[in-house]
C-alpha cells in the first residue's frame, strides 16, 4: 500500500482509500486525530490523482497532516507516520520539506525505515536540505526538468538519488489538478508511483532490489548542471 502524508484528499479518491485518518495538535499541545475531512488545499488530492494515474491498481492509505493553510507541526506529521507503518503501508509519499530537523520526526522515519518502510522525499532543486529528505534511508527525489512526464532520472549525486518531472502534465481529472503544484513535490510522487508499480510486480522484492531496479530502469543523466549565458 502507499501512504499519504499530505492535506488530505477530496473527489473520488477521498471515497477510494484503504483507510484515512487527521491527525493534528490540540488546543493543550497534544496529538489529536479524527475521522480526515475534504483536501481544502488541493495539494494532496493533486499528488494522489497523479499516482493513481501511474499505480492505479495500489490501495493508498490517507494520513491528512497538513491544514487547508498548508501547515502542520512535526509531531502531527510523526503520528501520521507512525500510523501508517501501523497499518502495513510499504511505501510512503512525503512531498514536504522542513527548514529545521525535529526530533520527533526523525525517530518517526527512524521506526519506518527499520520496518521496512520506503520514504519518498522531496529535495529542493536550490536551497538547502531539508527535512525529513536529509535524514538516513529515505529515498531522495528532486525536479528534473529533463524528464518526460514517463521518466525518472538516476541522479546519485550525494544530495538526491531520483529526478523526476516537477509538473502536473495531461488534462487535469478534477479541478484539483489545476492548483499551483509543481517542484520537488511533483517528482517525489512521480518516483512513489514507480516505485509502486515495481512492487505490485515484485511483491516479494527487499527494498534494494526494488530501488536496484529503478536505477537500472532510470535514465542516467547524471546530476543537474546549471547553465550559464552569456549577455
Amino acid at each position: 500500500m502507499i501512504g499519504l502524508l499530505d492535506t488530505g484528499l477530496s473527489g473520488h479518491l477521498a471515497g477510494g482509500t484503504r483507510l484515512s485518518r487527521r491527525f493534528w495538535l490540540d488546543e493543550g499541545g497534544d496529538i489529536a486525530h479524527g475521522p480526515a475531512r475534504p483536501d481544502l488545499m488541493g495539494h494532496g488530492t493533486a499528488l494522489a490523482e497523479l499516482i493513481h494515474a501511474d499505480a492505479p491498481s495500489i490501495p493508498m492509505v490517507n494520513a491528512q497532516v497538513f491544514g487547508a493553510d498548508g501547515t502542520s507541526s512535526p509531531a502531527a506529521i510523526a503520528a501520521g507516520l507512525r500510523w501508517l507503518i501501523d497499518n502495513g503501508v510499504r511505501i510512503v509519499n512525503m512531498s514536504f520539506g522542513l527548514a529545521e530537523d525535529r526530533r520527533v520526526l526523525a525517530e518517526a522515519c527512524r521506526s519506518a525505515v527499520q520496518a521496512g518502510l520506503l520514504l519518498v522525499t522531496a529535495v529542493p532543486a536550490m536551497g538547502a536540505m531539508v527535512f525529513p529528505a536529509a535524514y538516513p534511508g529515505t529515498v531522495r527525489v528532486t525536479g528534473d526538468g529533463r524528464c518526460h512526464a514517463g521518466h525518472v532520472s538516476l541522479i546519485d549525486d550525494g544530495r538526491v538519488h531520483f529526478g523526476a518531472s516537477p509538473h502536473l502534465t495531461g488534462r487535469p481529472a478534477s479541478p484539483w489538478r489545476q492548483s499551483a503544484v509543481a517542484g520537488a513535490s511533483v517528482a517525489a510522487a512521480r518516483v512513489t508511483a514507480r516505485l509502486a508499480r515495481l512492487l505490485h510486480r515484485f511483491p516479494d522484492a527487499a527494498n534494494r532490489q526494488l530501488l536496484a531496479r529503478l536505477e537500472a530502469e532510470a535514465a542516467h543523466l547524471g546530476p543537474q548542471r546549471e547553465h550559464l549565458h552569456a549577455g
